[in-house]
């Protein structure tokens, strides 16, 4: 064969091109550990200057550029003004901190670059250990499947897929849903996350399909009210076949009474959902783990491994019960996919038989180191610290005359706010102030009709110490807003 007349490979030339990038990586490998180690000597977040957006403003590059001037123009342009959901002072929505032990396992599988759609290779080993570990932490039968996805939205997505079809039968797959769609019902907590209306539209079954249950003074599910709005569907010749239950609820992180949802499923002969994008993961604290009785007798689960398990985004999770379900809901034939019992074709099912994704990263490395390096016992110590910490800062807000708690905490998420004359007005404008400050980013939400100061305490580098300046930042910032505006009127 002729030689063509240039190298089209995009790996270094030489020997020396190869050492040359070894170096820049070490060194951007030091620069990302010391950008972890030394964090909260940075803001937690800072605004974006117009001239470093105006930098990403450019055409598509037809030369090449260095590694090193990249390298240098992240340090510049990007890190400073990430999120912040590393550094210790974030507290806004519920993300997790992530780990220098994930960042590590991150940088191998890339390096790896597996696709793990399939095939018979080892990652996908690593992917159903985890499997085989969730399956018992949540007490769920050998014949329960799971499958990395992006993240709980996805999940609960496949668990009202699967659901779906369990309710309309496999055929539906191929003649489509029909009539019969538009009778079924589903059940939810109206404190649930919006992602369960979005994963009814995107079944088509449609968000009027879903009934928001009230909630009790604390927050959770009303059964009761379940149990009237499962009956009154069904006198109006309706399906229901679907109730959504929450371990952690977004605004308040409350968990629904499991156990009884259980068995009004199993009396209803309905798919039993959890919702456990954060909450689910307190199985792995003992002091934690009982509030969740009833989560193994769920139909399917979703969670994040990227939130209260610190693994680097994103990681999420979902479990189906019976696999064989989640199989006959996705699972096709295709030539191109050909299964075998030899060669790279053997190992089926594949992933791509059990959620809507050929192309998948390996997910499970990091996940897998995290819980190897880390272990339950610590990871379950630190989810618990992390409800601790909520507890002490909801003490010190009722100890605090111009403050006042808003919600019982339940977990780790404590709903606050300023006492003034505005709360609402003055509330808001304090949380952009305590971001723009770098000191805190807690997020904010409405309860009773009521804006509250929303602090989720995910992350593992943060202490009773960023509690105490957060608490302080917000009564110092409430009283110069309202002395500010007194003075404006």
């Amino acid at each position: 064969m002729k030689q063509p007349p240039f190298d089209h490979s995009l790996d270094p030339a030489t020997p020396g091109d190869w050492q040359a990038l070894r170096a820049q990586g070490h060194r951007m490998l030091d620069d990302m550990f010391d950008y972890l180690e030394h964090i909260r000597e940075r803001p937690v977040w800072q605004p974006i200057p117009r001239a470093v957006r105006r930098a990403f403003d450019e055409p598509l590059p037809r030369q090449a550029t260095s590694v090193e001037a990249l390298h240098t123009a992240f340090l510049r342009d990007v890190v400073p003004f990430a999120v912040g959901n590393a550094h210790p002072g974030f507290m806004g929505w519920v993300q997790g901190g992530g780990t220098p032990v994930g960042m590590l396992a991150e940088m191998l599988a890339a390096g790896l670059n597996a696709n793990l759609g399939g095939r018979d290779q080892m990652p996908l080993e690593v992917e159903r250990q985890i499997v085989r570990w969730m399956r018992d932490l949540f007490g769920l039968p050998d014949t329960a499947s799971g499958l990395f996805v992006t993240g709980t939205s996805v999940g609960n997505l496949i668990g009202v897929l699967v659901a779906r079809a369990a309710a309309l039968g496999a055929d539906s797959r191929r003649t489509g849903i029909g009539d019969a769609a538009a009778r079924l019902t589903a059940y939810t907590s109206a404190g649930a996350h919006g992602c369960i209306a979005q994963a009814m539209d995107l079944s088509g079954l449609g968000t009027d399909a879903l009934r928001l249950i009230p909630m009790t003074a604390d927050y959770r599910m009303d059964v009761g009210a379940l149990v009237e709005a499962v009956a009154a569907d069904r006198r109006a010749g309706r399906t229901p076949f679907l109730v959504a239950g929450t371990a952690g609820t977004v605004d308040v992180g409350a968990i629904d009474d499991l156990q009884a949802l259980a068995d009004v499923c199993r009396r209803e002969q309905l798919w039993f959902h959890v919702d456990g994008a954060y909450g689910a993961l307190a199985m792995l604290a003992p002091d934690l783990a009982p509030r969740l009785d009833g989560i193994g007798q769920a139909d399917s689960i979703a969670f994040d491994f990227h939130k209260w398990g610190q693994v680097p985004y994103d990681a999420g999770f979902v479990l189906v019960r019976d696999g064989r379900r989640q199989l006959e809901t996705f699972a096709a034939d295709a030539a191109y996919l050909r299964r075998d019992t030899r060669g790279l074709s053997a190992g089926s099912p594949w992933p791509c038989d059990l959620g809507p994704d050929l192309s998948r990263g390996f997910r499970a490395l990091k996940t897998w180191f995290t819980l190897k390096a880390y272990g339950t016992e610590r990871l379950g110590r630190m989810i618990s610290g992390t409800c601790a910490l909520a507890r002490g800062l909801a003490q010190r807000i009722e100890a605090t005359p111009e403050l006042e708690l808003l919600a019982p905490v339940s977990l780790n998420i404590v709903c606050f706010r300023y006492r003034c004359a505005s709360p609402d007005a003055v509330n808001a404008e304090i949380v952009t102030a305590l971001q723009e400050s770098g000191v805190a980013a807690p997020s904010t939400t409405v309860l009773n009709g009521h804006l509250a100061i929303r602090a989720a305490i995910v992350n593992h580098r943060t202490t009773a110490a960023d509690l105490n300046a957060l608490v302080e930042a917000t009564v110092a910032i409430g009283h110069a807003i309202t002395a500010a505006w007194r003075k404006a009127s």
